[in-house]
């Protein structure tokens, strides 16, 4: 009786003990795991290139700076321009990690040319206004009223998203507009506006509410049937890839849709 009762303790001890030695095992796989994933998400380094369409220079310069504070040591540099020409060098061989475009039509420049790495994903959207000067002193309230004699409009060229939209909206109403000039990207169209040099641009929501009381926005119902949809892509030949996939992830997370939404982007 005394060997079986001692036999049963012995085995109930060694049970335990490697119930206590197996928690230990799983302790450690789990802190290694933790580690692992703590490495990977915390070993981001290099430069960054982003390629993006002017109008999200605002927001993506303070999702640059939120993302080096994230990744000490890593620099973000930024390409802003007209999305047509951004493209074009893209597809030219330009260095560059991640493309955000600001349209479709012109994301597909870069897909059809196989230089981006899986399908392109809409992160925001965004809808056009007219900028008029402060005060508005044109009496600028609608689309049609850009086309008075004597006012001097400013357009995105047809080639850019902004200005293919504001051409859309123009052919849905049946309107004719000779703008004073065409320029290569929205905020060069803004500017315009900014210095006087022009009474009315159409541009985007975002650009007017960047440009503070620079300018007077004036909204316009045909913007609603407009709005270009945002695509933001990985490139192919990304010399950055993993830094590339973290700075496009902070682009959909919440953090980055708040900073995105503030500046007036729409909800994809």
């Amino acid at each position: 009786m005394a060997r079986s009762s001692g036999s049963g303790w012995f085995r109930r001890w060694g049970a335990l003990v490697g119930a206590v030695v197996l928690l230990g095992v799983a302790g450690c796989s789990s802190h290694s795991a933790e580690s692992s994933e703590s490495s990977e998400g915390g070993d981001v380094s290099g430069e960054v290139t982003v390629f993006a369409a002017a109008s999200l220079k605002e927001s993506f310069t303070e999702l640059g700076k939120r993302f080096e504070k994230a990744h000490p040591g890593v620099e973000v540099t930024f390409n802003f321009g007209g999305s047509d020409s951004l493209a074009a060098s893209i597809i030219g061989g330009a260095p560059a990690d991640v493309f955000a475009s600001a349209s479709p039509k012109t994301m597909k420049i870069v897909t059809d040319a196989g230089d981006a790495v899986g399908a392109p994903v809409t992160f925001v959207r965004n809808q056009l206004e007219i900028a008029a000067l402060p005060g508005n002193p044109e009496g600028i309230s609608s689309l049609k009223d850009l086309t008075k004699s004597g006012l001097k409009v400013v357009l995105c060229d047809k080639e850019v998203p902004c200005g293919a939209a504001a051409q859309k909206a123009l052919d849905a109403s049946g309107l004719r507009l000779t703008p004073v000039s065409y320029e290569q990207d929205v905020k060069a169209a803004l500017t315009k506006v900014e210095l006087k040099e022009a009474d009315a641009a159409v541009v985007y929501k975002t650009d007017v509410l960047a440009a503070g009381d620079k300018v007077e926005g004036v909204e316009f119902p045909e913007a609603a049937d407009t709005v270009n949809d945002y695509p933001i892509a990985l490139l192919k030949d990304a010399p950055n890839t993993k830094a590339a996939k973290a700075f496009v992830a902070l682009v959909r997370s919440g953090e980055g849709q708040e900073v995105l939404s503030d500046a007036g982007f729409l909800k994809p």
